[in-house]
């Protein structure tokens, strides 16, 4: 997470398994396993477009993307043996690539959870726009839909 999540919290998209949340630059998916688990019993298979995680053989989270990911810049780890957290980059970094979901078909946000990753996304744009300024406990009304309005340079 950049320093901005950490300032601003993430909107976290809640599933059976876990949750998904997102930024301009990645996707990640927190995983919940029994607690005591081992990376010997997880298998995460990262592809541009699609991914595969099965537990102890059972598949537990298996589609497509909606865009492509950088896979060879894929990351998962196991966490206090309880937690799998899987970051993936997104291919195209902005924030009009606002995922509505995380698989195709799969795994949606609500409108409410998808208007708040938006004007998120939009807030973290003006902030990799505008260094100098502090945009995390800023909030967001009007034009935010696709990334926010096309601000002249």
């Amino acid at each position: 997470m950049s320093d901005f999540d950490d300032r601003s919290g993430i909107v976290p998209c809640k599933t059976q398994w876990g949750m998904w949340y997102q930024t301009i630059d990645e996707v990640c998916i927190e995983m919940d396993v029994p607690a005591g688990t081992t990376s010997k019993q997880i298998r995460c298979e990262i592809r541009p477009k699609k991914i595969k995680v099965t537990l102890n053989g059972k598949v537990v989270i298996e589609g497509d993307f909606l865009t492509a990911i950088h896979a060879d810049e894929s990351v998962w780890t196991l966490e206090d043996r309880k937690m799998v957290r899987i970051c993936l980059p997104k291919d195209k970094a902005t924030a009009a690539n606002c995922w509505k979901s995380l698989l195709v078909g799969q795994y949606e946000a609500d409108l409410w959870t998808f208007d708040q990753m938006e004007k998120k996304m939009t807030l973290q744009r003006f902030q990799y726009e505008n260094p100098g300024f502090d945009f995390s406990n800023a909030s967001m009304s009007g034009n935010y839909s696709g990334g926010g309005p096309e601000l002249p340079s």
